[in-house]
């Protein structure tokens, strides 16, 4: 099954040429400044894409579905959307998870410990492919500045996958950590579309499961 991976498109999903497969997933930040109107054109794009299953997950900029759930979750016709739910395609198992550690004052943040742990345990021992908006501390988290890099990845999501035998994990949120890394079996994807300096200049990733 080909699984093609995009996040952090910032609503220039329409400047990304996006390969075929067999599933998209979008793993959040699919939003500009996170309005209904912009959730609605992101939905019409899916319907215009040849995969056969789609799957979205919200991020830190995706205000409207945190503060309009209803509203904006009703837009979603075109994808399946999971927001700490799961989804079973073609015997590969989906969980799908918005969260990532207080930055600021953003969308679907938590604080890191007891709060957001309780978050990371809900994902069933049984998944196959993990959707979450950041990445794991000491994968793919890397913020790079002129004068150095900090890993920002979240210790408590990194702990709860310890426990888990996953086949891929997707997420996107640092823009500058892009890419793909195998740590004990599992495909790690930083599927992040745009660039530090928000430009959608990074290709979907694709992986065949």
């Amino acid at each position: 099954m080909r699984l093609v991976c995009i996040s952090d498109t910032h609503s220039m999903h329409r400047q990304v040429k996006v390969p075929d497969g067999d599933i998209l997933i979008h793993a959040g930040d699919c939003l500009g400044v996170g309005t209904l109107e912009e959730l609605e054109d992101l939905d019409n794009w899916f319907s215009e894409q040849p995969h056969r299953h789609k799957i979205l997950i919200a991020g830190n900029h995706d205000w409207c579905l945190q503060d309009e759930p209803a509203e904006a979750e009703a837009l979603i016709r075109n994808a399946i959307y999971l927001r700490d739910t799961g989804t079973e395609i073609e015997g590969l198992k989906f969980w799908g998870s918005p969260w990532t550690p207080v930055f600021y004052d953003w969308a679907f943040n938590l604080a890191r410990g007891p709060t957001i742990a309780e978050r990371w345990q809900q994902i069933p021992a049984d998944t196959d492919v993990l959707v979450t908006h950041g990445p794991p501390a000491g994968i793919l988290d890397q913020v790079i500045t002129a004068s150095d890099s900090q890993s920002v990845g979240c210790d408590d999501l990194a702990r709860r996958l310890e426990q888990l035998a996953l086949k891929m994990h997707v997420f996107g949120h640092i823009h500058e950590s892009y890419g793909q890394q195998t740590v004990n079996n599992c495909v790690f994807i930083n599927a992040s579309t745009c660039t530090s300096s928000y430009n959608p200049l990074h290709p979907p990733v694709v992986v065949d499961l």
